[in-house]
């Protein structure tokens, strides 16, 4: 049976959303708009292009792995990654709904509800008294944050 390249194209999509950022195991690469583009030749190779949180994103290896892995995995003979820093990476490319898997995962969204609450809430307990720890957290791209609420720490995903 052949397979046309629209088919190869949203097989080569579906497969690409399972692929998770390492440092945020429960968002895929497509939630948080680190995946750019995917486009299939005729012949079945797939070039995808990546834009990276921050240049120097230390998970930028694993997930380049991660998405050559799948796709071969998934019947496709060359996979190219391309890591495109123009336009630059920004927060306001997450969907809602990776910002809600964020507050899920107890991690305070950037900018998740700005045009309702204009401050950065505790994930816990929705509390706006919160006091920065660290301006760097688990990653780069997150803060150390605490509730002086309910004295919980978390991380904030930093706005960029």
């Amino acid at each position: 049976m052949v397979i046309g390249t629209t088919t190869r194209l949203e097989h080569a999509t579906s497969l690409l959303e399972r692929v998770v950022d390492p440092d945020l195991p429960f968002l895929s690469i497509a939630d948080i708009a680190i995946l750019r583009d995917v486009e299939v030749s005729d012949s079945g190779d797939v070039v995808v292009t990546i834009t990276p949180t921050y240049s120097g994103c230390p998970a930028l290896g694993v997930i380049t792995e991660d998405i050559d892995a799948t796709l071969i995995a998934g019947g496709f003979r060359s996979v190219t990654v391309e890591v495109s820093h123009s336009p630059a990476w920004t927060t306001e490319w997450m969907s809602d709904s990776a910002k809600a898997k964020l507050i899920e995962n107890r991690i305070a969204p950037p900018d998740a509800l700005l045009s309702v609450v204009p401050e950065i809430l505790c994930p816990m307990c929705a509390s706006d008294e919160i006091s920065v720890l660290s301006e760097f957290g688990s990653t780069a791209c997150k803060s150390l944050m605490v509730c002086t609420r309910c004295r919980e720490p978390f991380d904030y995903f930093k706005a960029i």
